[in-house]
Parts: C-alpha cells; structure tokens; sequence
C-alpha cells in the first residue's frame, strides 16, 4: 500500500517557512517530496502544490495532515493505494 499526501500552499511568501519546518520535523515520515508552483524568477505564482509519499505509521500520517491542516493557507489530505491481485 501506498500513502500520498498532497498539501496546497497559498500565499507562499508568508507561508512556506511554516509548512517547511513542519515537514523537516515529520521528515522521517516522508519517502519522497515533490514540490511545484507555477513561474519562475519575477513571474512566481502565489500557490504551489506539494506531493508527499508516506512511510510510516498511519495514525502519524493523520497528526502530520491536521497539524498541516491548522496553517493558514495551507490544505493537506492524503489517499492510500494498493493493487490488488
């Protein structure tokens, strides 16, 4: 099974530096980060999208998303995957 969490981030300039510090303290959760916004150098755009994937215990996935969840501008939700055969 597969657990992704995607975290919307708007008005980046006063918000990133709380997610950021959020995500390095739940670190040992993260397997991999991708994150992207639209623009670059002067054309930066004021939102961005995190994709996270999750390792770990689920009930932990769950406290990172609402502590997430508690920064304004910030809106984190998860989903798990799996193949069946």
């Amino acid at each position: 099974m597969k657990t992704i969490m995607a975290i919307m981030v708007g008005r980046r300039k006063e918000t990133a530096e709380k997610v950021q510090k959020l995500l390095t303290g739940w670190g040992c959760l993260i397997k991999m980060r991708l994150g992207c916004h639209e623009g670059v150098l002067d054309n930066c755009s004021d939102e961005g999208l995190i994709i996270l994937e999750l390792v770990g215990d689920p009930e932990k996935h769950e406290e990172l998303a609402r502590k997430l969840n508690l920064i304004k501008d910030c809106s984190a939700e998860f989903m798990r995957l799996s193949l069946d055969k």
